[in-house]
């Protein structure tokens, strides 16, 4: 079951949704073949860090995060992965890295990769490593309102 927030939230906003099963799975790889997902409609999140900052970039799991890119396109030059110890007291619901791209209900800035726009809809993590949930990409845009970047390349 999604998080109890994240449910709260969309069922909140009446969103039509699919929760997706499957076995534990840790990297965006295995989840994305544990649940036959496309690697491009696999959303997957990173937390970084803009100056002393905290933020939440969301790409598809076939692309990777270019940090050049980032900086050029929020123009901040101090930008860097968060570490875990960083972070995980930002999600106390969820799983380490299984938080579902929903950074506005945890009080973070969203950025999310233009790459990841061009889908209908997206899947992604519910807060635990053997969950996903299914929605439309609109749907997503206009509950997070989360700023479009080109921040990612695919993945090689």
């Amino acid at each position: 079951m999604p998080t109890d927030k994240l449910r709260e939230f969309l069922q909140a906003h009446k969103v039509k949704y699919v929760t997706i099963s499957h076995s534990p799975a840790y990297t965006v790889q295995e989840i994305a073949a544990s649940a036959h997902i496309s690697g491009n409609e696999l959303a997957k999140t990173v937390i970084v860090r803009i100056g002393p900052k905290m933020a939440m970039l969301v790409l598809p799991a076939s692309y990777r995060l270019d940090f050049g890119l980032l900086k050029r396109a929020i123009g901040f030059d101090e930008v860097r992965l968060a570490t875990e110890e960083e972070f995980k007291g930002l999600f106390p619901d969820c799983e380490v890295g299984a938080m579902p791209p929903f950074g506005n209900l945890y009080g973070l800035d969203v950025y999310v990769a233009e790459s990841l726009t061009f889908n209908d809809e997206i899947a992604f993590n519910a807060g635990h490593h053997h969950e996903l949930i299914k929605m439309s990409y609109e749907d997503y845009e206009d509950l997070v309102a989360p700023e479009v970047l080109a921040f990612s390349t695919k993945a090689q």
